[in-house]
């Protein structure tokens, strides 16, 4: 826990430095969230077919999701959702001519419901 999500436009594939990202991200969530950064799990899901606005080829998006066990307060959701989207911005490299509209969501998770487990 906490469990991490990032869609983003493929075209963003070669100027996306997801490794560094996620290295960065794993501790900033865990210091900002009060969580443990060996619970932190982060997935990449490329989008081959997006359609933004007008369907230009001219634009592209990451979206991050973090799901977090229930229990932050408001300012904390904001507070990480902020330095969550700063920090993506830091590890995507510009594009002329390509708009990338970033965006984040903090999530909760039912503690009664949810189980883990590993092995």
């Amino acid at each position: 826990m906490p469990h991490i999500a990032v869609d983003y436009s493929a075209t963003l594939t070669d100027t996306f430095d997801r490794q560094g990202f996620a290295q960065a991200l794993h501790p900033l969530v865990a210091k900002i969230a009060d969580a443990q950064v060996s619970g932190c799990k982060t997935r990449f899901r490329p989008l081959d077919e997006i359609v933004i606005s007008d369907g230009g080829t001219d634009e592209a998006m990451i979206h991050i999701q973090v799901a977090l066990l229930d229990g932050r307060t408001p300012e904390t959701k904001l507070e990480l959702s902020t330095a969550v989207l700063a920090l993506a911005r830091e590890h995507i490299a510009a594009t002329p001519g390509l708009t990338v509209h970033s965006s984040v969501e903090i999530r909760d998770l039912d503690r009664a419901s949810y189980q883990r487990h590993s092995s």
